[in-house]
Formats: structure tokens, sequence, C-alpha cells
């Protein structure tokens, strides 16, 4: 978990200092957030939690 925010820090510097370099490429930034947004943000679609299952058997 470090790491990852370590490495978020340092993304945001590093287009914080270029962010005229990095501007062009913004919307294609974007769209590829959402593909990834919906991959990782949907969770567990189908997982039965024990609720579930404890009142499928009843």
């Amino acid at each position: 978990m470090v790491l990852i925010m370590l490495f978020v820090i340092g993304i945001f510097y590093v287009v914080r200092e270029h962010f005229a370099h990095a501007s062009p490429y913004l919307p294609y930034l974007i769209l590829l957030i959402c593909p990834l947004m919906h991959f990782f943000g949907h969770g567990q679609h189908g997982s039965k939690t024990k609720i579930d299952r404890d009142e499928k058997e009843k």
C-alpha cells in the first residue's frame, strides 16, 4: 500500500511539473481509466454471501 501511495505521489508531481507536455494525453488517460474503473470497481458480481447461502438452504 505504501508503494502505491508513493507511486501516486510521484505521478502527481511529474504531471504537475510537466502539465504542458502531459495535457494532450489527458483525454486518452480518461478513456483508459474508464474500463479500469469498471473492471476493478464492480467487485464481486455473482458472489454469494453467507447470509444468501443460509437463506437459500431454508
